[in-house]
């Protein structure tokens, strides 16, 4: 269990509501990202301001993996979460719904986690492991299938990008294949979504790169397309699913549809999150809450720096939701 003790070690800084950033050297910031703080103001200075809109209301969590809850890392195989994540992580979902929303595949989050106690949606949102659904009428029942985990729980598995999986497989293999000479190419199996990793490839060799990825997405372009992200190139099925629907089919298969019951806070650090933050920002409830240590354009309303403020906020959650339970 965190104890409210344990606060004082994880926590940088003073925890009362504030303007400014967490960190205490905001004062040497560019001028740039001070204003945009302004705009995006630190959730964990802004935290009673932020937990007194609860007001009886069920408190959701949502949270992207690489760049929230580890680091980002040269190695995508190694990003690997500390100790004292993964227990903060586990006191937040004992204490409310919690589920981990990734552009991985959803069995190597679970590796990495390994944390029976929160809900899983690998790929961008296409491949979720969620709470029993037996009633949705609102969603495909053919890409919906009730099951029972390792430990005898209900689940469903929704996945909306099944019939992808042969074409995927097809690309992954091709892509492998045409990739093999271009040093430090990375090429990552995400089950519905491949993931082509240039961290440490060079940059006079990147334009073969991605005129190889752009052959191979160009002879299936009617089916699936491009993104981008940090140091990386994904080629994902063209359908209309994010990880803002992923947080819209979770909300309901909890019971949480009704907004005025509600208070979702979602943490991400992605491009693809940005999904996720704009649903929130519609339907006119919860914190979208951006990773960034450096300003950049978001529909987030609060932010943190890196996934030391993320534990930092994990525990303060945590802390506060014991309290309020007792």
């Amino acid at each position: 269990m965190v104890k409210e003790n344990n606060i004082e070690k994880w926590l940088p800084g003073p925890q009362v509501d504030g303007p400014s950033n967490f960190n205490t050297e905001d004062s040497n910031e560019d001028p740039t990202y001070i204003s945009w703080l302004e705009k995006h103001p630190c959730a964990i200075s802004s935290f009673n301001r932020m937990i007194s809109a609860v007001k009886g209301k069920q408190v959701v969590v949502f949270l992207d993996y690489d760049g929230t809850l580890s680091p980002i890392v040269n190695d995508p195989d190694r990003a690997f979460m500390s100790d004292p994540m993964r227990s903060a992580v586990r006191e937040v979902a004992r204490l409310f719904p919690t589920a981990i929303i990734s552009g991985r595949s959803r069995d190597k989050v679970h590796e990495f986690v390994k944390l029976d106690e929160v809900y899983y949606a690998g790929s961008h949102g296409m491949d979720i492991m969620g709470p029993p659904a037996l009633h949705l009428k609102s969603y495909d029942g053919k890409y919906q299938t009730n099951t029972v985990d390792d430990k005898g729980n209900e689940t469903t598995l929704y996945q909306p990008a099944k019939e992808y999986l042969p074409s995927i497989k097809k690309i992954l293999k091709e892509l492998k294949r045409r990739t093999c000479d271009v040093p430090g190419a990375f090429v990552e199996d995400n089950m519905f979504c491949i993931s082509v990793h240039y961290r440490h490839v060079l940059d006079e060799d990147y334009g073969t790169l991605e005129e190889i990825i752009g052959e191979v997405v160009s002879e299936y372009s009617s089916s699936f397309h491009l993104t981008r992200g940090k140091k990386v190139m994904e080629i994902r099925p063209s359908i209309q699913w994010n990880k803002g629907n992923a947080l819209l089919y979770l909300l309901q298969t909890l019971g949480f549809s009704d907004s005025a019951n509600v208070l979702p806070i979602y943490i991400g650090d992605d491009k693809t999150d940005e999904d996720a933050f704009k649903v929130l920002r519609v339907r006119g409830e919860g914190y979208p809450i951006i990773v960034s240590s450096v300003p950049r354009g978001t529909s987030a309303s609060h932010s943190l720096r890196d996934p030391s403020e993320v534990l930092s906020f994990l525990v303060r959650l945590a802390a506060w939701g014991e309290d309020a339970l007792s």
